[in-house]
């Protein structure tokens, strides 16, 4: 019937110029080689070593020891970084207060252990109470973002800005 042939013919019209706009104009995407090692994870020499099954366990996912003065020059670094937290606290972005804090925190436990394990005996018992002050106040910073406390949070974030002084003072 001439109705049924006149819709076809609308739609196939329609559906033509629909099927025009959508289709845009082909352009090349450019595919390089793939990017080179990143650094991986923290401690880890490569980013890919945590999928290189042949590596046991310990070298893949762990923290690997480092000499005293390296472990001295990564301290510092997670000490800056520590410090670097207060830009989080005054955007009051607790969530990354709190992830930053203990990360950093955790790294920076570790390679003061092994400095401290290095140092003679008087030397170690100083150095443990400052660690052990320094690690209370990141503990009490760290319920203040817990606690979504600005006030606190300023408070304890000067404790540890003094703490950490004391400590990587002691270090040299």
């Amino acid at each position: 019937s001439r109705r049924a042939v006149l819709g076809l013919v609308s739609a196939g019209l329609a559906g033509g110029s629909f099927v025009q706009a959508v289709l845009a104009e082909a352009k090349s995407i450019k595919v390089g080689p793939p990017p080179a090692p990143s650094g991986g994870l923290g401690g880890t020499l490569n980013s890919d070593e945590a999928r290189d099954l042949k590596l046991p366990l310990k070298e893949r996912f762990y923290l690997q020891p480092l000499s005293p003065t390296q472990a001295a020059a990564r301290a510092k670094e997670s000490a800056k970084d520590i410090l670097g937290v207060k830009a989080l606290i005054d955007k009051k972005a607790w969530p990354y207060v709190q992830n930053d804090l203990r990360l950093k925190a955790s790294y920076l436990r570790f390679d003061l252990n092994t400095i401290i394990s290095a140092k003679p005996k008087p030397e170690k018992t100083t150095l443990k109470e400052l660690t052990k002050k320094l690690f209370e106040t990141i503990d009490n910073l760290d319920h203040a973002a817990k606690i979504k406390s600005s006030p606190e949070a300023e408070k304890y974030f000067a404790a540890t800005k003094s703490a950490l002084d004391d400590v990587l003072a002691k270090l040299g």
